[in-house]
C-alpha cells in the first residue's frame, strides 16, 4: 500500500511579509514622480491625474514620466527588483517624496 501525500489548501509561504511604506500625511508641498512602463496609455492618463492632483494640492510638485527613462517591465523577479531599485534611486536624486507607478489596468 502506498502512503498518501496530504497538501494543505493554504499553500506554502512564497514571499517574505514586509510592512507597507509609511504614508505621507499630505501631498501638498511634496514632490512626486510619475513612472510609466509604456502600458495603458500613460501619455494620456498621467496629464489627467496630474491636473486633478494639482487642483487638490496646489503646492504639489510633479515630475512627469517624461523626465524618467522609459523602462519596459520584465517577468523575471530579479530583474524587476533591480529595475525598482534603479528607478527609486532616480526618484530620490530628484528629491521625490513619493511615486505614482501604475495608473490603469
Amino acid at each position: 500500500m502506498n502512503p498518501l501525500n496530504v497538501v494543505s489548501p493554504l499553500g506554502l509561504k512564497a514571499v517574505e511579509d514586509v510592512a507597507a511604506a509609511r504614508r505621507l500625511d499630505t501631498l501638498d508641498g511634496k514632490t512626486i514622480a510619475e513612472f510609466w512602463n509604456g502600458v495603458f496609455k500613460g501619455d494620456q492618463t498621467f496629464p489627467v491625474i496630474r491636473g486633478l492632483l494639482r487642483e487638490r494640492f496646489p503646492r504639489l510638485n510633479i515630475i512627469p514620466f517624461t523626465e524618467f527613462p522609459h523602462v519596459p517591465g520584465s517577468d523575471h523577479p530579479a530583474h524587476q527588483r533591480e529595475l525598482a531599485r534603479r528607478m527609486a534611486a532616480l526618484a530620490r536624486e530628484k528629491g521625490c517624496d513619493a511615486v505614482i507607478s501604475g495608473n490603469g489596468a
